[in-house]
């Protein structure tokens, strides 16, 4: 796949999803994910859909397939989202939806397909994601729907206030710094319309299947994630509320992985 990939004409996707006035934070340009570049890099690109699939095997390790495992992951990520934006938002109708920290739009795409009639936007910092995943989406991997691609800091995106219904942010925030997670929650908070939904998910501080992972294992984990220790430490759910988030419910959807939901006040 990620032959593929370098071997395309991705590359002339670049300069139409290039913002060249964005800044980078400086956390974002430290290596991680064993990449002297972070995600400032084609290869990161490259191999960044054959590694979320591996670690979708790796969540399940008794799925019969991957497709049964990707089932378990993102169809119960998919439906708490649904189940949430429903039970609280006080109109159902989901009409736009923003996926911050999209990376090549493997989540993005899933949300597509769940909510066929939104208009969705797919933001991320690193342009190399975002070529790769408008590339993708122009031969054939898309559901028909046209997906808007934005280069932008989820911290501070530039897009208009209260002009979202669901903001997701899938396995960004064991990235991020704990006063990243913070900005990115204060700024999801303005972008979402009164009733709307934020959905975060990543790996969950209470999984058994982490806390008993290997000490070798761990300490390889945390070699290529240097915000981890950051990630665990931070009470997720307080910083929602604290940006003035309502109904905050976090979920366990599968054994390695938090669902965090909750809903901007009417």
């Amino acid at each position: 796949m990620t032959k593929e990939i370098l071997e395309s004409e991705v590359y002339n996707e670049m300069e139409s999803v290039q913002n060249p006035n964005i800044v980078y934070p400086d956390y974002y340009l430290n290596p991680f994910h064993a990449y002297d570049e972070g995600n400032l890099s084609w290869l990161a690109a490259a191999e960044a859909e054959p590694a979320t699939m591996s670690i979708t095997r790796r969540a399940i390790p008794d799925a019969a397939s991957l497709d049964e495992a990707i089932e378990v992951v993102r169809g119960n990520w998919l439906r708490v989202i649904e189940q949430h934006h429903l039970e609280y938002s006080g109109n159902s109708v989901v009409a736009d939806i923003l996926d911050i920290g999209c990376s090549v739009g493997w989540s993005t795409r899933f949300l597509a397909n769940k909510f066929p009639s939104a208009n969705i936007t797919g933001l991320d910092l690193s342009p190399y994601f975002l070529a790769v995943a408008q590339y993708k989406e122009k031969n054939g991997s898309s559901s028909g729907k046209c997906i808007k691609w934005v280069h932008a800091n989820g911290e501070d995106t530039g897009l208009p206030a209260k002009s979202f219904d669901i903001v997701s942010i899938a396995y960004v925030l064991h990235e991020c710094p704990a006063i990243a997670t913070v900005n990115l929650v204060k700024e999801a908070f303005r972008l979402l319309r009164p009733g709307g939904t934020i959905a975060i998910t990543d790996n969950s501080p209470k999984s058994k299947k982490l806390q008993e992972l290997s000490p070798v294992l761990f300490t390889l984990m945390k070699s290529t994630e240097p915000f981890l220790d950051e990630y665990y430490l931070l009470d997720l759910e307080s910083a929602l509320r604290e940006a003035g988030f309502i109904n905050v419910q976090t979920i366990l959807t599968d054994p390695r992985h938090r669902t965090v939901t909750a809903t901007v006040p009417h």
